[in-house]
């Protein structure tokens, strides 16, 4: 379990940003703080893996906190409702990994925190080279866009995506549409939109006989 820190002076609003955190597997909501102060004092503690922070705090301005806790490895995400272009660039400057403005609906952030996770498993191990850290970056991002392209069910896209991340190896879309119940057209088209995303590739499977198909994988960082 990653262990993630949430931090906002609302105490409703905390606990908002906390369950939504919670409801993510392998997350899991060590502490809530309502100040700079006891988020820093949490953080020397229990040592999460990633904060949800707020600007707006009591005693000190998020973005204070942030750079103190990115520099401890601490990874940050900002949520707020400072949508000021300044604080946009500071915030990163400060080391956030994301910006998250208030209000916004569930999915929106709990999108982010499993494109995090992705990111985070991505980075943990070793020596990068340079496909490994742009796959990552792509990761970690995944979670900005839409969840799913206009007419295309989340449902079947999340069945899709995780079935070509779990294979062994390379699957073509008649294979994947098999093992998930669903027709070779429809998994080729999600299939497409993976590779569209950047996180998955494409090529060609030459058999004895007949055309070539389509195969596709799954980018592993």
């Amino acid at each position: 379990m990653r262990k993630v820190l949430v931090v906002d002076d609302d105490f409703r609003v905390a606990g908002v940003h906390a369950s939504y955190a919670a409801a993510v597997d392998g997350l899991e909501v060590a502490a809530v703080a309502h100040t700079a102060a006891a988020a820093l004092e949490a953080a020397d503690a229990l040592r999460p893996e990633l904060v949800l922070l707020d600007n707006y705090l009591p005693d000190r301005p998020g973005l204070e906190v942030c750079a103190e806790l990115a520099a401890t490895s601490c990874d940050v995400i900002m949520i707020t409702a400072d949508s000021s272009a300044e604080t946009v660039r500071a915030a990163f400057s400060a080391g956030a990994l994301n910006y998250v403005v208030k209000p916004f609906p569930a999915d929106q952030l709990i999108r982010r925190l499993k494109a995090w996770q992705r990111y985070r498993g991505r980075v943990d191990r070793g020596l990068l080279d340079q496909d490994q850290i742009d796959t990552a970056l792509r990761a970690l991002h995944e979670g900005d866009r839409p969840q799913t392209p206009k007419g295309q069910s989340s449902v079947t896209a999340s069945l899709v995506r995780d079935a070509l991340e779990a294979a062994d190896g390379p699957t073509t879309a008649a294979e994947l549409g098999s093992e998930l119940g669903v027709a070779r057209a429809t998994a080729q088209r999600y299939l497409a939109a993976l590779v569209d995303e950047g996180v998955a590739s494409m090529r060609l499977r030459y058999g004895g006989t007949g055309r070539p198909e389509h195969e596709y994988v799954w980018k592993r960082g």
